[in-house]
């Protein structure tokens, strides 16, 4: 007979062990995100695929707060992040240490996501924009390539931690 698993049956590690846990080479950077859910949402997300680090910039909420940890489930505590004010200091950072920077933005030329190799051999640090104005203005001439996920309805975008869901699982599993 067919039973859905208990916790303890999962065999999950725990956080001290996550932290240990080699991890994807991959950087989720946050943009003026305003939603504490979709904050996270993206925390428990990166911890499901051993994403290395969350960088919050903006206005984007930081823990530790009640309505982050709602949908992080605990997720603040093993997944690594810091916070960076200003965006364009972020890619910076992120290129010094060799990251490329792909924005998942509908640009002029963004490409479908479909069509994007992910390099085994490269870093890369995916941008997350704000649930309205998406990515930073002053931050599009400093991200190396833009992707965005093919839709097929009548909706134009996402949600954020819908989208963040999708490319981190992508990444993840070209990675690994």
């Amino acid at each position: 007979m067919v039973h859905k698993l208990k916790l303890e049956e999962l065999n999950r590690i725990d956080v001290e062990t996550f932290k240990k846990v080699e991890k994807i080479p991959l950087v989720i950077i946050l943009d003026n995100i305003r939603s504490m859910h979709n904050v996270g949402a993206t925390f428990r997300t990166a911890d499901a695929f051993l994403i290395e680090k969350i960088i919050l910039c903006g206005i984007t909420p930081q823990p530790p707060h009640r309505e982050i940890h709602k949908a992080a489930l605990g997720a603040t505590e093993s997944v690594d992040w810091g916070y960076e004010k200003d965006i364009n200091a972020a890619i910076s950072d992120l290129k010094r240490k060799g990251f490329e920077i792909i924005g998942i933005e509908q640009t002029s030329n963004s490409q479908i996501f479909t069509d994007f190799t992910i390099d085994k051999a490269k870093k890369y640090a995916l941008i997350l924009g704000n649930e309205v104005e998406g990515i930073s203005d002053e931050a599009l001439d400093n991200i190396d390539v833009f992707l965005e996920i093919p839709q097929l309805g009548t909706k134009h975008s996402l949600n954020v931690s819908v989208c963040g869901g999708i490319v981190m699982w992508e990444f993840a599993k070209a990675l690994k």
